[in-house]
């Protein structure tokens, strides 16, 4: 998701706008994908039979860490990161030129 905030940014889409049109597109993998892992632990999550006692525990802290992922994923990232992302006269800066033919990037040019 941040990394396709920063393709838009780079793109020429304001910040904040950008942050959340990548929030909505990245919303159907995140949940779809925290549901399914939901989905298939409930039933150890929920189990009273032998053997659960090994099982319930580690079940239910699976089923609450993939609630509380998205929820930190489509809203406490996109707020942290209108604080913490580079703005336009960062990404400025921080473009570089791209590297001629045969030399490393980063390497002083002869």
């Amino acid at each position: 998701m941040l990394t396709y905030y920063t393709q838009l940014h780079q793109g020429g889409m304001e910040r904040v706008e950008a942050i959340q049109y990548a929030a909505r597109r990245a919303l159907r993998q995140i949940l779809m994908t925290a549901m399914s892992a939901c989905i298939g632990l409930l039933p150890a999550a929920m189990s009273h039979g032998i053997g659960s006692q090994v099982q319930r525990p580690l079940a239910t802290v699976v089923v609450g860490g993939m609630i509380l992922a998205p929820i930190l994923t489509l809203f406490v990232v996109p707020i942290l990161g209108t604080f913490f992302l580079p703005d336009e006269q960062n990404l400025k800066r921080v473009k570089r030129k791209p590297a001629a033919a045969g030399q490393i990037e980063g390497a002083p040019a002869e």
